[in-house]
């Protein structure tokens, strides 16, 4: 996770302040303000969370640095707006490192060192010229190296409780690739499993009722929560029986148009809710499984890319961000290094390699992107672009076309999906451990 030279920093209340406050012994326990040996009031807490406080120069500290990132001229909103939004940020990343503690996830120092060496390395820097650069935008070294320590603790935690928990079916895949490729469902592979009551197409009425009076009967066991593949070896008239009705895996568009629309629908595992009738008579039809479609190779255009992100939030307005992105656009085309631009300033992982995004697949980025990529000429800087991520500006610096095996399709598709899924994971995660934590503003407090 990259940390721009003018960051902002988090702070949490030392241990001696929550005993002077008597935040071990509860909430309501808190008083409004610290105060020195003569009684004089030092500071102010503007925060309760947990039992932990956020203090007012600690956000004092994390707006002014906001502020000299941001840089002289930047729209910035209202202070009141500005500070509330600084001091939302604060109690979020307090719950993330209280969680992390609780969960007994550490860094050593050795791990902060080497990632300072890394940021110094990605600004072209040793460590000694890193510090001094710091130093001069008035980021005290020990507070950034806090800093640092505390973001791979986020890092590892989000991996714990929401990455690693992110799956993603076969069935998603086929769906994602099938939608990229314009082509529909056409564009799987399904496995039918189906449960056959035979019946002569030309046989007597009565013949064709019982048939399909068996075929309901068996479609309410089903749906009672009888086992599929076991009432299919017991009851089916079809050759697939022994292997539970099951017909393999086969491109969906050879199918019957009677299946077709039975599972068109359908996510893996689920019953088609009516008796379907083909000409072999009345069946139950479940889809037991759905993939991309697999064959020849697919050519694909790739698009060599760079971007710089700036997000929303944490004092960061969009206008802001829009006009600090048009100023690097402007110096960017007056002959500014790019890279040099997104190490200094974006913040997105990519930023450590001079925000290059290698070579992107249709799809792998969201819809936004793709499009104002895509309208770029090589070596043209596009204007500021608004995703759900924040602001971008994009430098396409190569085009390709490459032949991609279903195989790879399908490992592009898997990641994209699960990049997306996780970052929504995340935010319903972080929004459940807020609603579950003890939180009291005090930031309008007159005491």
């Amino acid at each position: 996770m990259e940390f721009p030279i003018a960051m902002s920093t988090r702070f949490r209340a030392p241990l001696a302040a929550l005993v002077l406050l008597g935040a071990l012994q509860g909430p309501a326990a808190h008083a409004q303000a610290l105060s020195d040996t003569r009684g004089q009031p030092v500071d102010r807490i503007v925060a309760i969370v947990n039992n932990g406080v956020i203090t007012q120069r600690q956000l004092d500290q994390r707006v002014e640095m906001i502020r000299r990132r941001l840089g002289q001229g930047a729209q910035l909103p209202p202070d009141d707006q500005l500070r509330s939004q600084v001091l939302n940020q604060m109690v979020l990343d307090d719950l993330q490192l209280q969680r992390a503690k609780e969960g007994g996830i550490t860094v050593d120092d050795g791990e902060v060192d080497r990632t300072v060496e890394r940021l110094a390395q990605a600004n072209g820097m040793t460590v000694t010229q890193f510090r001094n650069r710091l130093a001069a935008e008035h980021v005290d070294w020990d507070s950034f190296r806090e800093d640092a320590r505390n973001e791979l603790l986020l890092t590892r935690l989000r991996q714990r409780e929401v990455d690693s928990r992110i799956t993603v079916s076969d069935a998603e895949v086929a769906s994602y690739l099938a939608s990229q490729r314009g082509s529909g469902p056409a564009a799987s592979e399904v496995n039918v499993q189906r449960i056959v009551f035979k019946v002569d197409p030309n046989a007597p009425a009565d013949q064709q009722q019982a048939a399909q009076q068996r075929a309901e009967a068996a479609l309410k066991e089903v749906q009672g929560g009888a086992d599929f593949a076991r009432l299919a070896k017991r009851e089916s008239q079809a050759e697939e029986a022994a292997k539970g009705g099951e017909m393999g895996f086969q491109a969906a568009d050879t199918l019957s148009d009677e299946y077709r629309q039975a599972v068109a629908n359908l996510a893996p595992g689920q019953v088609a809710p009516n008796v379907v009738h083909t000409s072999q008579g009345y069946e139950v039809v479940r889809l037991a499984g759905r993939r991309a479609q697999s064959g020849a190779n697919q050519s694909v255009t790739q698009t060599h890319a760079s971007h710089i992100l700036i997000r929303i939030g944490n004092g960061t307005s969009e206008p802001a961000a829009r006009n600090k992105l048009l100023d690097i656009k402007r110096q960017v085309e007056a002959g500014g290094d790019f890279g040099a631009f997104a190490r200094a300033n974006s913040q997105d992982g990519s930023a450590a390699t001079g925000g290059d995004l290698g070579w992107i697949n249709p799809g792998q980025t969201v819809p936004e992107f793709e499009r104002a990529m895509n309208r770029l000429p090589i070596g043209q800087v596009s204007d500021p672009i608004r995703t759900e991520y924040g602001y971008h500006l994009i430098l396409v610096s190569g085009r390709r076309q490459t032949q991609e095996s279903a195989q790879q399709q399908q490992e592009a598709a898997r990641q994209t999906i699960g990049a997306r899924k996780a970052d929504q994971a995340f935010d319903d995660w972080l929004r459940q451990l807020r609603d579950s934590a003890y939180i009291q503003y005090k930031l309008d407090d007159d005491n």
